[in-house]
């Protein structure tokens, strides 16, 4: 049988391979520009491993997998930026949750994700995702969010904030697309309710797109992803050449506990990575690799 998705899937597989590979391009020119006197040592590059879904107990179908790309260097203390093409069958209870899942449990899903953890202080966290998901539905989903790990850096209006905001927000309107209402659902999914308490400053999160209009919502997911790169690098430039104290060190690892908690208690991609057979190195790799809960 005939799949219609088919041309769909390898266009959308291949775009976010082409960013995948944007991106890392650049965070390793950050790694070279860094100034060498805040950043000795040499400047880091990205470590690429393959990895294959876990097979079906007695089943030798090709599942998918994907690539994961690690960077720990001087400026980037640990940086995942991954790419993945998967298929199988959901879980009864992954099934109640997909649209579509209800009539038939396969799925195919691709997808771009990062997440970026700093040696400064000053130079915030940052995640940023896009993805295509079909079953007898497809959508697309996405998004990007900045977290800063000092109290002073929190204000929803500062300098970083505003220009991290504005470049969404014209993506977001370039496609008419309602900026406001994704920037309130970011809001909204990235809060830690325990704490009631936002993880970040947040940016814009998008899911479940499906607008009837395959190309126009590809290609708004196209500039989400192009974005990014006008987004947060020029943060990252600037910030790097501030000095930082070890008290200023100490409230990061600090912050980075909330971010541990986010991703553990709530994040949906944390769990549908889990529960359909994903790479637990590549979804785990958003743990900071340093943190205190004093």
């Amino acid at each position: 049988m005939t799949d219609p998705y088919a041309d769909k899937k390898t266009r959308a597989s291949t775009w976010f391979k082409t960013l995948r590979d944007d991106i890392c391009a650049e965070f390793e020119a950050v790694e070279r520009d860094a100034p060498d006197a805040l950043y000795p040592g040499e400047p880091g590059k990205f470590v690429f491993e393959d990895w294959k879904r876990k097979q079906e107990d007695g089943n030798a179908l090709d599942l998918g997998g994907g690539t994961g790309g690690m960077l720990r260097g001087r400026v980037f203390e640990k940086c995942g930026v991954h790419i993945s093409v998967v298929k199988g069958e959901f879980t009864p209870e992954m099934q109640a949750r997909q649209p579509g899942a209800d009539k038939d449990p396969r799925f195919w899903a691709a997808g771009i994700s990062l997440i970026g953890h700093m040696k400064n202080p000053h130079m915030p966290c940052v995640h940023m995702n896009t993805r295509y998901i079909v079953t007898t539905q497809d959508w697309f989903g996405g998004g990007g969010d900045l977290t800063p790990t000092q109290a002073k850096d929190r204000d929803p209006n500062s300098p970083d904030a505003q220009h991290f905001h504005s470049v969404y927000k014209d993506a977001c309107e370039a496609h008419g697309r309602d900026y406001e209402a994704y920037k309130k659902w970011c809001d909204e999914y990235f809060h830690l309710h325990h704490r009631d308490e936002p993880r970040g400053i947040g940016g814009i999160f998008y899911d479940r797109v499906n607008t009837g209009d395959w190309e126009a919502d590809f290609a708004f997911t196209q500039d989400v992803g192009r974005a990014f790169l006008s987004a947060y690098p020029p943060i990252a430039r600037q910030r790097m050449h501030q000095p930082w104290t070890d008290a200023d060190r100490e409230e990061q690892l600090i912050q980075r506990g909330r971010y541990v908690e986010f991703n553990l208690l709530y994040d949906r991609g944390t769990t549908f990575g889990l529960k359909t057979g994903g790479n637990v190195k590549t979804i785990l790799s958003s743990m900071p690799p340093v943190v205190r809960w004093p």
